[in-house]
């Protein structure tokens, strides 16, 4: 099984997304109840680097982090595609990357 590091970021409609929610959280507890889902959560802050209040860190998107475990690239892809937030299209943009976890509870 390969770990994927997934980042999400959203389109701008919060409002949608608030309505979503809950669809979504369960959907996420459902992965990680079957051990799939090793974490995941939205971002908090503005990338390091950009003080909160600047030009550069109001326009970043909002988005999330989620540690995705998929016997393949399309096997997480499939899982990470009935998310209802991504049925709904408010998933922007998601890149994933194969991540190696080396020490802690993952690896």
């Amino acid at each position: 099984m390969t770990v994927y590091a997934v980042q999400y970021v959203y389109d701008p409609r919060a409002d949608v997304r608030d309505v979503v929610r809950p669809e979504h959280r369960r959907f996420l507890a459902e992965l990680f109840e079957a051990g799939a889902l090793l974490a995941s959560g939205p971002w908090t802050g503005p990338t390091e680097g950009h003080e909160p209040g600047a030009p550069e860190a109001a326009a970043e998107a909002d988005g999330a982090l989620l540690l995705l475990r998929a016997e393949s690239r399309a096997d997480a892809e499939a899982v990470l595609d009935r998310d209802p937030f991504a049925r709904r299209g408010l998933v922007a943009r998601r890149t994933l990357r194969p991540w190696n976890p080396v020490f802690g509870p993952w690896s």
